[in-house]
């Protein structure tokens, strides 16, 4: 049996309608996503709007410098992955086994950035809501609310990451065993979409939670 074949499901009549039908449950998926995010990129704008100052006093806490080196490793990490799209439409398997871990080592060093340096800070500061919050001054009630907002909508954002690392073990695995051609690469492809998705999610929240107000 050729792999052309193998890569066939039963339900489809040839390989362009399953890439077609691939390519529409992944963008139909990505709209329910713009819409969990955007619930609550509108519920921080509202609440933002009410308490201007406290939220600027709050994103004035977060490191702005570790923020900005996460933007640029999430940008290139979209460039990998798109490269990686680019060797599976073309058969290289080196290079898209190669594109796949660069972006998932990208991915993982997004993940510790955020982890270990951005949340563990907010942690020893006393600045996590519910665990360890301490803040003096007259707005300290609705900073508390800001960094409520910081830690759900980064920690929404991690969590997708970790998604996508396990999508690109899968794909790793899949490469190596041959299981792309130029003819089928659409699991690589969607894949990649998720991956962009999760980037732009960033690219929207680095200023809306680091940039509030300019900076001190």
């Amino acid at each position: 049996m050729s792999e052309r074949t193998l890569a066939l499901a039963h339900q489809f009549e040839d390989l362009g309608q399953q890439h077609e039908a691939g390519s529409l449950g992944m963008w139909v998926f990505l709209v329910t996503e713009i819409m969990f995010f955007g619930g609550l990129f509108a519920a921080y704008t509202i609440y933002r709007a009410l308490y201007l100052q406290a939220f600027e006093v709050g994103s004035h806490h977060l490191d702005v410098r570790f923020g900005a080196l996460n933007t640029a490793v999430l940008i290139t990490s979209s460039l990998t992955m798109a490269l990686a799209v680019h060797a599976a439409q073309t058969g290289n398997r080196r290079q898209l086994i190669t594109c796949l871990i660069l972006t998932m080592l990208l991915g993982a060093l997004f993940i510790a950035i955020k982890l270990i340096f951005e949340w563990g800070y907010d942690y020893r500061e006393h600045l996590v809501p519910g665990i360890n919050f301490v803040f003096e001054g007259k707005v300290t009630p609705h900073v508390e609310l800001f960094f409520l907002f910081y830690f759900f909508m980064t920690g929404m954002h991690a969590l997708h990451m970790l998604i996508g690392l396990g999508i690109m073990t899968y794909l790793v695995l899949q490469a190596r065993r041959g299981r792309f051609t130029p003819e089928y690469y659409s699991p690589v492809e969607v894949s990649g979409l998720y991956w962009h998705f999760v980037d732009i999610v960033w690219i929207f929240l680095f200023p809306l939670l680091y940039l509030i107000g300019g900076r001190y």
